[in-house]
């Protein structure tokens, strides 16, 4: 494998792995940590009193201890309130109620329309990274037309490189639609 095709694959990678983030950030009715875990909270007085803005698994331990619920446990207790401060303004439909020293969010069950909702934006998550993969593919094409026009590529090698990239762009866009049916799916079956 070629260096150029090492860097096409790990920025493809990238891509991907920022889909997959995206994607644990929609509901499919059952809880799970990846709805909370980036949140950003302005923790310790936010940025305005020059406190830090932290992701909220920064901050905690978030579990799902049924799946109708999560449980986010500070390490340090007393940001307790800012952590449901930020979970409310990032506007997100979970309203965490706190316990002690503890956040539980109870999630309502989805309705029909929030489960449509959820794929309309689950598809344009994903059309968002296939649009990030076409974009490295276009790059690389561009670099290896340079090379060709530089000479620095015979037509064969020319041909060899661009067909290596379309077999990744496929490649890629195929794993970005596998993972979109599976979480579609989800969110039917729930």
């Amino acid at each position: 494998m070629s260096m150029d095709e090492a860097q096409t694959r790990e920025r493809m990678d990238h891509g991907l792995e920022e889909v997959r983030r995206e994607m644990g950030g929609i509901r499919t009715g059952r809880a799970t940590p990846a709805l909370v875990e980036d949140i950003v909270v302005p923790a310790y007085g936010g940025p305005p009193a020059g406190g830090a803005k932290l992701r909220l698994i920064e901050l905690a331990t978030i579990t799902a201890p049924d799946p109708q619920s999560l449980l986010i446990s500070p390490w340090d207790k007393s940001i307790v309130g800012e952590i449901r401060k930020g979970i409310l303004e990032a506007n997100v439909g979970l309203n965490p109620v706190i316990t002690g020293d503890e956040l539980r969010i109870n999630l309502p069950p989805l309705t029909a329309e929030d489960r449509e909702n959820y794929i309309r934006l689950l598809h344009q998550k994903l059309e968002s990274g296939r649009v990030k993969i076409r974009q490295v593919r276009q790059d690389r094409m561009r670099e290896i037309k340079e090379s060709f026009e530089n000479k620095e590529l015979s037509e064969d090698e020319r041909d060899r490189e661009e067909k290596k990239i379309q077999a990744l762009t496929d490649e890629y866009t195929g794993k970005i639609d596998e993972m979109g049916k599976t979480k579609e799916s989800e969110l039917r079956s729930l």
